[in-house]
């Protein structure tokens, strides 16, 4: 998906972009994203709740799930 995703986190807006939208499905459990310009990566777990792929940067864990909400609802996965 190329265009720019917005979301409102705690009255601050965020940009996402999703890196690779063609092999999204309901079955999905990764996805990549660009987070400000910056390349993130999530997973969703089996109890659907959604973490970073590698915990290297500092966001906050309700933000993580925040963004695979939105894009679990943009994309009906």
């Amino acid at each position: 998906m190329a265009l720019p995703l917005r979301i409102t986190f705690k009255d601050k807006d965020y940009i996402y972009q999703i890196v690779d939208s063609k092999h999204i499905n309901h079955k999905l459990t990764e996805i990549e994203l660009l987070l400000n310009g910056e390349p993130i990566g999530l997973l969703r777990d089996t109890d659907l709740i959604w973490k970073l792929k590698i915990n290297t940067q500092d966001i906050d864990s309700e933000l993580v799930q925040a963004l695979g909400r939105s894009v679990s609802l943009r994309l009906r996965m």
